[in-house]
């Protein structure tokens, strides 16, 4: 028997996958600084931003039978299944006028990634990789955070760690097909936004490019 989370994704998938969006995911570390480039990039290239994570937080706080069971497994210290976040993540999609989307902190392992490919039957036009050492994501996030200095250090640590063992998997299979592109995220905030950018507006003569050949054949 089908699950609820089975029958809207069925539902969805068509919807979706017709709706042709284009769907570029944004990684990078704890303090890499991608929330900051992602409301630029939705200021300048009028994309919408989606996060994984709040879109899990707000259907927790919708009370919805989903979000008791989203609350429910964080609590027992469980990984929320990728289906769960990719009905949330069809859904904003699908319910949002724009067909440009910047997903943020997903797919967060390789597991994530095979699932959305499978399920909504988009691949990312392309994967904003924004790289920066481990140092400077540390220094950036402990001059943010107020507390105990070697809790904060530990917490962080282990954050990085995750990191490198489930996300970078996404980044080196997306970086066989030629679809990542690499940010210097340890430079000062300006000097990113000027790479980025960079990335979108090559895309965008790219397609501009594409559109007048076929107009003109």
């Amino acid at each position: 028997m089908g699950t609820v989370v089975d029958a809207a994704n069925k539902e969805a998938n068509g919807s979706v996958a017709e709706k042709k969006p284009t769907v570029i995911f944004v990684l990078g570390g704890p303090g890499s600084g991608k929330g900051t480039q992602c409301a630029n990039i939705v200021q300048h290239f009028g994309y919408t931003h989606l996060s994984a994570g709040d879109l899990l937080r707000a259907e927790i706080k919708s009370g919805s039978e989903n979000g008791t069971m989203i609350q429910n497994m964080i609590k027992e210290g469980k990984i929320v299944p990728s289906e769960v976040t990719i009905q949330l993540l069809q859904k904003a999609i699908q319910e949002n006028g724009n067909d440009k989307f910047l997903i943020d902190g997903f797919p967060r392992n390789e597991e994530n990634r095979a699932a959305f490919e499978e399920v909504t039957k988009i691949e990312p036009e392309f994967v904003l990789f924004f790289d920066c050492s481990e140092e400077e994501m540390e220094r950036r996030l402990l001059g943010r955070n107020q507390g105990r200095e070697d809790d904060n250090i530990e917490t962080i640590r282990k954050r990085f760690k995750v990191f490198l063992e489930s996300s970078l998997p996404v980044v080196q299979y997306y970086e066989s097909k030629g679809k990542v592109r690499k940010i210097d995220a340890a430079k000062p905030v300006e000097e990113v936004f000027e790479a980025v950018k960079a990335v979108f507006n090559t895309k965008d003569e790219k397609r501009r490019g594409m559109l007048w050949e076929y107009s003109n054949s």
